[in-house]
């Protein structure tokens, strides 16, 4: 890599906060714009952009404008799910709101499709395009704790990790996933579940301000007493209604060390697992966290069921909590153990695959009857070449305990997420596995009611819609004042016009 490349993308992620205006102009002569862009715009209909707006854009950021074919480009296009493969005209990599308004506004006057990608974790890909802009927030990554008043400052581009590890310093938790390197932006304004949400509520429930970049170009702060209708909007309304550069999340005091690990059966046993746990999930402690699973790995299909669990409560409860669970009889696996909360939070990221194709599907289910157990049984088909996963993400607790209308999203009945994925290796022909996954979730679908906007891959209009629920007409007008030409489409979408 270029010397200067490297310096510029090393200093922009890291100090861009303290970056002098001397400094940042520097960075931005950096970038070269040879030619007219070929770009489309939000309804992909082809345009070219002029060489010279392309170039007064980058000369106005502090931060980066990567077309095809510079240093960093392939780098910031790319998202997590690698059967992802879609080329930006152009990305912009903002040290600030301002490069953020800049870009935003440049995107709305050219009506040029839109992505802005966080953590790169959208199954779907929504956090890239085939031709538009890409705003790519890697480079606006912060997380500064006031103890004092238990908040914590995120800047919009961060990875949970960042703000696991500054808060838990100081003996302060929120709700921030399972995977440390998920962007914020997309977790936070969705929902966000995590191993201390059954406690603590969903991230969006601990939001207590926010600043949005909207579609006009203003940058807003929300809170519950400034711009409450659009600090209602965001938390569960996705990013529907702008770019988040800054959240103020409330904190909680909780200690370091957890119980958790996983607790593993043969997959012959998965109706007794999911047995278990539709009483267990529903009524233990709201200081456990207890995800139920089935999964096969793609060398070898013998498969196995069980559980992942977090216990924040006292520790020397723990064994009691657990004992059901371990009732079942003997794992196959049983790596429950007291350890940080921060490496906890940590654990699954090397599973995180880099190098395969994945296809999801998802739904909110309220109880788990004898007809979904045997759905997930039947349905399940382990298969050398392929990796299946079908997870239930614990609810339940603090989650279910805001009202409805209180918030955005409209999920709070639910006591579990369950998803189901197909990982196969990117090389290798895609349809066999997503048709699996379809008739699969066929099957599980009628047990569910509803899914989390993260997950979506290839809803119609009408089902994205109803998946707001009773919170939909407010969130359409809301769309209709914010962002009335939806230039932030790329997402669970709703569309102004109907």
């Amino acid at each position: 890599m270029d010397r200067r490349l490297f310096l510029r993308s090393a200093v922009a992620a890291g100090v861009s906060a303290a970056a002098s205006p001397a400094l940042a102009a520097q960075f931005a002569a950096l970038t070269k714009v040879s030619s007219n862009v070929n770009a489309v715009t939000s309804d992909r209909a082809a345009i070219e952009i002029e060489r010279a707006a392309v170039k007064e854009l980058a000369d106005s950021l502090s931060g980066n404008v990567l077309l095809p074919g510079n240093e960093g480009y392939d780098a910031a296009r790319r998202v997590l799910n690698s059967g992802i493969d879609k080329h930006p005209a152009f990305v912009v990599q903002p040290v600030g709101a301002t490069d953020i308004r800049r870009a935003v506004t440049f995107a709305r006057e050219r009506d040029l499709l839109l992505a802005v990608k966080c953590g790169g974790h959208s199954y779907a890909g929504k956090s890239t395009c085939d031709g538009g802009m890409q705003i790519d927030l890697s480079t606006l990554r912060h997380a500064r704790v006031d103890a004092t008043h238990r908040i914590a400052h995120v800047a919009g581009g961060s990875l949970l990790g960042e703000l696991d590890r500054e808060s838990m310093a100081v003996g302060l938790v929120t709700t921030a996933g399972t995977v440390s390197h998920t962007g914020i932006g997309g977790l936070t304004t969705a929902g966000g579940f995590g191993r201390v949400g059954r406690r603590f509520g969903l991230a969006l429930d601990n939001v207590v301000g926010a600043d949005v970049v909207t579609a006009d170009g203003r940058l807003l702060h929300a809170t519950a007493e400034e711009n409450a209708d659009l600090f209602w909007a965001i938390r569960g309304g996705g990013g529907n209604f702008g770019i988040v550069t800054n959240f103020e999340m409330a904190l909680h005091p909780m200690q370091r060390r957890v119980v958790g690990g996983d607790i593993l059966f043969p997959g012959s046993m998965v109706r007794e697992v999911f047995d278990v746990y539709r009483e267990y999930g529903a009524t233990v402690s709201d200081d456990l966290y207890c995800d139920v699973f089935t999964a096969s790995m793609m060398e070898g299909s013998d498969g196995m069921a069980g559980f992942h669990v977090c216990w924040s409560g006292p520790e020397k409860q723990a064994e009691k909590v657990l004992a059901p669970l371990r009732a079942l009889g003997q794992p196959i696996v049983d790596s429950v153990r007291a350890w940080d909360y921060v490496e906890l939070q940590r654990s699954g990221d090397s599973t995180e695959a880099r190098n395969v194709a994945q296809y999801m599907k998802a739904g909110f289910i309220n109880d788990v009857p004898d007809a979904l157990i045997d759905a997930i049984a039947d349905g399940f088909e382990p298969l050398d070449g392929r990796t299946i996963f079908l997870y239930c993400q614990h609810s339940g607790g603090a989650i279910g305990q805001v009202p409805t209308p209180a918030t955005a999203f409209a999920h709070r009945k639910s006591i579990a997420n369950m998803f189901v994925i197909v990982e196969w290796a990117k090389d290798d022909e895609a349809a066999s596995h997503v048709d699996y996954i379809r008739r699969y979730w066929k099957s599980l679908e009628p047990h569910t009611d509803g899914y989390y906007t993260v997950d979506t891959a290839d809803e119609s209009r009408a089902v994205r819609h109803a998946n707001y629920q009773g919170n939909f007409p407010r969130l359409m007008e809301l769309k209709k004042k914010y962002d009335p030409t939806n230039l932030f489409r790329l997402n669970a979408n709703i569309n102004p016009a109907g």
